[in-house]
């Protein structure tokens, strides 16, 4: 039995969806920090406490993007690294027990040769202006370090891989250029203790219905 989360397992993606507004999930975590590009903490606190409706973007061309191209990189992940054993499931929701209202969707679910357990996480983006490449150059950017950090809370796990698949399409060239960064928890501890701290302030104003100041990025 695990004493870290608790596993939910969902009929389709309509109810999976439903599950994801019970809490702060990885993308929702950015917001917390004020590092999420399209969305404030106050933006994230109305939605949560039922003012506003999350904005439906499963139409967008690079979600859609994003959401067919995550089958086939995950595959190409375990032919690269066929070290790790690979696992995903579909309609997951992983809700840790000690904090309850933090909760996560993985991409994959990894183990290495040491039987440690990991967390994969997949990225598709267009490099529209050389300033986002230049955001990829040896770090992750803010937002999705964030997220992965919220993921190594609920788990509890102790390494993070992100996969990266970073689009071009510059003087009629087509091109992507893949990018993969490893990531120990041991040695990003004291900023998951930074967002665990934030994330219950947070969700301190959520239950209590007040609305919190606005977030001045701290990671």
């Amino acid at each position: 039995m695990n004493d870290i989360f608790k596993i939910y397992d969902f009929e389709d993606e309509e109810h999976w969806l439903k599950g994801r507004m019970n809490g702060i999930g990885g993308s929702d975590a950015s917001a917390v920090m004020g590092k999420n590009p399209y969305k404030s903490n106050i933006d994230l606190f109305e939605e949560k406490t039922g003012r506003t409706v999350p904005e439906d973007i499963s139409d967008k061309p690079y979600v859609i993007y994003g959401k067919k191209a995550e089958e086939y990189i995950r595959e190409l992940f375990k032919l690269d690294y066929p070290e790790y054993e690979v696992e995903h499931h579909e309609f997951r929701i992983l809700q840790s027990k000690k904090y309850p209202f933090m909760q996560a969707s993985l991409d994959g679910e990894l183990t290495d040769q040491n039987g440690r357990k990991g967390i994969l996480e997949i990225k598709t983006t267009n490099i529209l202006r050389s300033t986002q490449y230049e955001k990829w150059k040896k770090r992750i950017p803010d937002n999705y370090y964030t997220q992965i950090l919220h993921y190594l809370l609920v788990t509890g796990w102790q390494f993070v891989v992100l996969r990266a698949h970073l689009n071009t399409d510059w003087g009629g060239e087509r091109q992507t250029a893949v990018r993969h960064y490893f990531i120990e928890r041991s040695e990003v501890e004291e900023d998951l203790a930074m967002l665990l701290r934030e994330e219950k302030k947070f969700w301190g104003f959520v239950e209590s219905d007040r609305m919190p100041p606005r977030t001045i990025p701290i990671i």
